[in-house]
């Protein structure tokens, strides 16, 4: 049998418009379909679990504006709190009093956190966790793992995740070699590297940074013992150990991969769910850490619009909600049942694959080995997968367009959803 083909007319018309006015016709190259070919959709509104594009066809989004939408699209406490701002005013460029309410949420929610800095995006909030770290230990190192990406800040955009591994740019022209002198790349989840690193220069290591769980070159789960050994290294070291939670931070647990696993770091950074939908990023610690940053302390980092009142209500609409619903259970259980829906599928069509999920994330790699670590990702069969993806999108299924990112589930997402993309997935492998 024949799979569908929408129509994507409008799309294409604005598509091309779009490139006559910005580089590539996207403002972030994660959504430009270079990881899978083809052109983007244009989304006209999105509603609970759903996306409706300009052409009207509706598709079952498992990106979730990339993960903060986690109960769905334009819930109705979220949509309420705005709405309430922004009658208030949309920036003041002083104090409010909703600045103090979310990091009051954020602090009572995710273990290390003493005090909480807002600013404006995840790379702010890992560029200041860097800069911090370094400020407050007087030394200069940090270590990043390969295919972890922590925002394009210049001294951490080498062998990158996300987008960077998907256009085949583990780094990018334009940052100097000083940026990067710096800064020590190791494997993801290997321990005697880790080890090896701090035997020989732990003295110089201002800290480590690390995504707990990776989400930027698909799921990676830690392998046991390994945020165990970042903690206790960067205690005997004195080294900052930083947790880029900006993914998984209120995802896979109300208080983050470090809750789930049990390890507490030194400085966390937030964004994503933190804004409601709203750009905004947070980063935050231990409090002798966090005095560090001014007007307390030395170290500078600023923002016009951080803790801007539209996204402070955004976030507290979103915490306030996940507080009183506590969906994670429930959506973790859903999100197994689509993980195992589509493995007996992929099985069923002897499909090479495997698949990685922590809470209510997951990737379905087009790789028969478990993905531990950058290296096995990178063998990951990309044109499988973006056979596998347009497929699912001309039957509605709106699914990360790239290898290399995470797939997310919404409480929003029905019974029958899940059910609607395990048909698909299906069909498309009886197809392949």
């Amino acid at each position: 049998m024949a799979l569908p083909s929408l129509d994507h007319t409008r799309s294409e018309a604005e598509f091309a418009r779009a490139k006559q006015l910005i580089p590539g016709g996207v403002n972030s190259p994660a959504r430009a379909f270079g990881g899978v070919g083809g052109n983007p959709v244009f989304i006209e509104r999105g509603a609970e679990a759903y996306l409706y594009d300009i052409d009207g066809n509706r598709y079952v989004d498992y990106i979730g504006s990339w993960g903060p939408h986690i109960l769905g699209h334009r819930h109705p406490l979220i949509v309420k709190s705005l709405e309430n701002a922004l009658l208030r005013g949309t920036s003041f460029g002083a104090p409010t009093v909703q600045e103090s309410e979310l990091a009051e949420l954020i602090i009572e929610a995710v273990p290390s956190v003493e005090r909480v800095r807002m600013v404006n995006s995840g790379t702010e909030a890992t560029m200041s966790a860097v800069r911090l770290a370094r400020g407050y230990t007087g030394r200069n190192v940090i270590i990043k793992f390969a295919g972890c990406y922590h925002g394009h800040v210049d001294s951490l955009l080498v062998s990158a995740g996300s987008g960077a591994l998907t256009h085949g740019v583990p780094s990018s022209p334009g940052i100097p070699a000083g940026a990067t002198q710096d800064t020590l790349i190791l494997e993801y989840n290997d321990i005697e590297g880790l080890k090896a690193a701090f035997a020989a220069r732990g003295s110089e290591i201002a800290g480590i940074i690390l995504e707990p769980v990776v989400g930027n070159m698909g799921v990676v789960v830690p392998v046991a013992g390994f945020l165990e050994s970042c903690r206790e290294l960067c205690t005997q070291h004195g080294s900052v150990l930083i947790f880029d939670e900006v993914m998984t931070g209120f995802r896979v647990a109300h208080g983050g991969a470090q809750q789930r696993f049990g390890v507490t770091p030194d400085l966390t950074t937030l964004g994503k769910i933190v804004g409601g939908g709203l750009p905004v990023g947070a980063y935050g610690g231990k409090k002798e850490i966090m005095d560090s940053i001014s007007p307390v302390g030395p170290v500078y980092q600023a923002g016009t619009l951080s803790g801007n009142p539209l996204a402070m209500a955004g976030g507290l609409g979103m915490l306030t909600a996940l507080k009183a619903l506590d969906p994670y259970e429930e959506l973790e259980r859903k999100t197994t049942v689509l993980t195992q829906g589509l493995g007996e599928a992929a099985t069923k069509a002897g499909i090479p694959h495997s698949i990685a999920q922590v809470g209510s994330m997951f990737t379905l790699f087009f790789n028969p080995e478990p993905v531990t670590s950058y290296s096995i990702s990178a063998k990951n069969d990309t044109a499988a997968f973006a056979k596998f993806f347009h497929a699912m999108l001309n039957q509605g299924i709106y699914l990360p367009c790239s290898q290399f990112e995470a797939v997310f589930v919404s409480a929003a997402h029905s019974e029958v959803d899940i059910a609607i993309t395990i048909e698909a997935a299906n069909r498309v492998f009886a197809n392949w």
